[in-house]
Parts: C-alpha cells; structure tokens; sequence
C-alpha cells in the first residue's frame, strides 16, 4: 500500500532492578524498618480545606495535585502545540497467518526528515466487529522485538547494546521476536482487542543526556537540559503514549474511547503519568512500576528516591532529588496519582519475587486511592488486607500480586483482558 500523510494537533499538555541487567543498589526488605509515616490525604487541599464534592475534586484538588506531581516529581509537561505529521507507512489486511490487521505509522513531530519521530506499530483482530477496543504500550527494544512477525520494521533510533540482536546500538534481525514474551499478541487479538505500541527510545533514549529525542523541540535559546521543574524522560515517554492517542483517534478502525494506556516497569511509571494527564485514557495499567510508580515512596522499602534518581538522574524533574533520603517532607505520595485516574478503571500489578518494586507499598497505593474514587461514584480495590499470590481482586481498581520475578507475563495480561472485559466492553 502506498504511503498516505495527513496532519492532526498534538495536543495540550522494571523496576528490581529499574533497568534489565543494572546493579541493584542495597534497599531495605524487612517490613519492620519501614518508618512511621503519614500519608497525606488525597482529599485535603493545601490550605486544609476538605474536598466534599466531586465537583471540588474535578476543579480544584485534581488540578492542584497535578501540579504538585509535575513540579516535583516528573517535571511541567510543554503545553505548546505542534502540528504532527501522520504517515502511514503499511497496512496488511492478513498478517500473523490471517489473524490480524497489521498498520505501521510513522508519527513525526517536526517539520523535516531527520526531526523527532515515532513509529507506531497497530495489530487490530481480523474479525473482529469494528471499532476495536485497544490497550496501547511503549516498549523496550523496538517494535520488531514484540512479535517475530517479518513485516515489522527495524527499529532505526538508538538502543542500548545490551539487548539482544542489538549490535552498536542498532536493532538487527536477530531482535526480531526477542521481548515476545511480554507482548502475547495472539492472546490479545483472541479476547478482541487490538494492541498498539511504539519503542520508548524513540520519544526519548533512555541515558542522561537531552540532546536528542523530542525534549529540544520546546527548548527556549540556548537551553540545553529541563529547567528543575520542567519534565524529564518519563515525561516524554508519557507525552508520547498521548500523541499516540491523537492518531488513534483517526483511525476508523479503533475505538478510541476504549483505550487502555499499559506499562511494565519504568514504562508503567509513564503510563499512570500519562493516565493522570490525559483523561481520554479509557483505562490505565501499571506492572510493577514500583517507585515514581504506584508503590508508596514515604515507606522506604525496596528502591527508593534516593536510589532511582542517583541511578537514573534523566527519569524525573531535578527537583525530584529534594527529597532523597528526605521522603518524608514530599507533599504528596503515590497513592494520589492513583487517584488522579479515578472514576477509570484502573489495575495495579505486582510480582512477589519483586520487593525492589514494593509490591506491599503497590497495594498500598491503590488503596489509598479510594477514597476519590468513592467521592466520585464508584468503587476502588473493596479489601482491607493484601491478596495472596495469584489471587486478583479489586473493583473499579484492580489488583493481583503474581508468583515470578519482575516481568510482564502473560499471566498478568489475563488479568488485564479479563479487567478490561468488564470495563471497556459497555
């Protein structure tokens, strides 16, 4: 098929260890160490005043707390607006043996051939009744690792050496197929839903440096880095997954008022940010996205501010290190950027063999969630005390803490598919 363009707007607006393969600083795991602390109520504002109303909650706390997270913690996201260039690069009406729709676009962020792009890769189910549901997810070794379908394009932007059929940082065939395991394709065309996803590289490499990837595009003279409150890489990864949403919105083909936004790890640190963002989510999945993520960051249990932000400085706002080895004085916690996605359905995923990511202070956090999604109608997790292994359970949030180490399973995407049948089908 020949190459189609159009313009839309943009719009407004792993973790034990964080990365495959890094060294895990020494953390604390014996639930008796964790301090005292206090969480701050996600329905107190600043000044004291008790938020009684949604009403309150929508115009008032939301917009404040959004605030507070993005200047302490992930950094400002841009609020200019760039037109963005659609290309649509293939369709192929049977692809995965006749199975799927597989659609490959190249998204482009500026003006010119070399500029800021990414490539977004759709598989819809062939037979499936249109529009189709979707669950959009960035990965980590491009798209061609997510399935070893031929017809995907070679990742073309820099990835680390370490991955494998990576060879001085660029993807080979030899990637192709190699992060499968974390992307059942067939599983989720089956259950009817469609899966678009894109390498996170592309929006932003992932080492210090901000250079490259899309942060120069709204760069001031002369800037170089984010000022201290302006957004760091999980702010671009999340600006991304939402510019994929601008284009999914144009596609006759997909649903785009049933669009769950899905991240393991560091990607589900960005997914809940983009969650919290950008309303048109429909649903919003985070797997064991730990610290900066879902898990409590006042517990001091596993990774923690202190850690991730000597080890991964480009991830947040700077501003963000204030509060290393000072967790206590953060004005807010995780559990009310949970809350920021209420009444969304949202599922919180954890894994025992992985305390780096504190799946009790994930727990935790959706619990402490619920008092908005109460406030706005509707219900949150419904239990007292955390689940046994392998035992989902929740409402409007959702909740599982499986056997294994830090992965994203296909076990956890049955969780997410039967979460989501509940929610997104109506």
């Amino acid at each position: 098929m020949r190459a189609c363009t159009w313009f839309v707007l943009l719009g407004l607006v792993m973790t034990a260890p964080s990365r495959p393969g890094a060294q895990q600083p020494p953390g604390n795991y014996d639930e008796s160490k964790v301090p005292a602390y206090t969480l701050p109520d996600p329905l107190v504002m600043a000044d004291g005043s008790k938020v009684s109303t949604p009403e309150m909650w929508t115009s008032r706390r939301r917009p404040e707390l959004l605030e507070i997270f993005a200047r302490d913690i992930y950094g400002r996201t841009p609020v200019t607006r760039l037109p963005l260039r659609v290309t649509v690069d293939s369709t192929v009406n049977d692809a995965l043996g006749g199975t799927a729709v597989r659609r490959q676009v190249t998204l482009r962020f500026a003006e010119g051939s070399d500029s800021p792009s990414m490539r977004l890769l759709l598989y819809l189910p062939a037979k499936a009744p249109r529009p189709v549901p979707v669950f959009l997810a960035l990965n980590f070794q491009g798209n061609q690792a997510i399935n070893a379908d031929p017809g995907i394009s070679l990742a073309t932007t820099w990835l680390p050496d370490g991955n494998p059929g990576v060879v001085n940082h660029h993807a080979t065939d030899a990637s192709r197929g190699t992060e499968a395991g974390r992307f059942p394709v067939a599983q989720i065309l089956a259950k009817g839903y469609g899966l678009a996803t894109a390498y996170y590289g592309d929006l932003d490499p992932d080492y210090d440096n901000f250079d490259n990837g899309v942060h120069p595009l709204f760069y001031a003279s002369g800037q170089k880095r984010p000022a201290p409150d302006q957004w760091g890489a999980i702010g671009a990864w999340a600006w991304g997954l939402s510019r994929a949403l601008d284009y999914l919105e144009t596609d006759g083909s997909v649903n785009a008022r049933a669009v769950a936004v899905v991240g393991h790890s560091r990607l589900g640190k960005a997914a809940l940010w983009a969650g919290a963002q950008d309303p048109r989510f429909a649903m919003v999945v985070s797997n064991e996205s730990g610290c900066g993520g879902a898990a409590l960051s006042k517990r001091i249990f596993g990774e923690t501010v202190d850690a991730i932000t000597r080890q991964f400085p480009h991830w947040f706002a700077s501003n963000f290190t204030r509060y290393a080895n000072n967790e206590a004085v953060l004005p807010v916690d995780q559990h009310e950027l949970l809350a920021l996605i209420a009444p969304r359905p949202l599922y919180v995923a954890s894994a025992a063999g992985d305390q780096w990511a504190d799946p009790r202070g994930e727990f935790l956090g959706a619990q402490g969630a619920e008092p908005v999604y109460r406030l706005l109608g509707t219900t949150g997790l419904g239990i007292e005390a955390m689940p046994p292994v392998d035992h989902p359970v929740g409402g409007t949030i959702g909740y599982h803490v499986r056997r294994g180490e830090h992965d994203l399973t296909a076990y956890d995407w049955e969780q997410f598919l039967t979460f989501a049948n509940r929610h997104l089908r109506h």
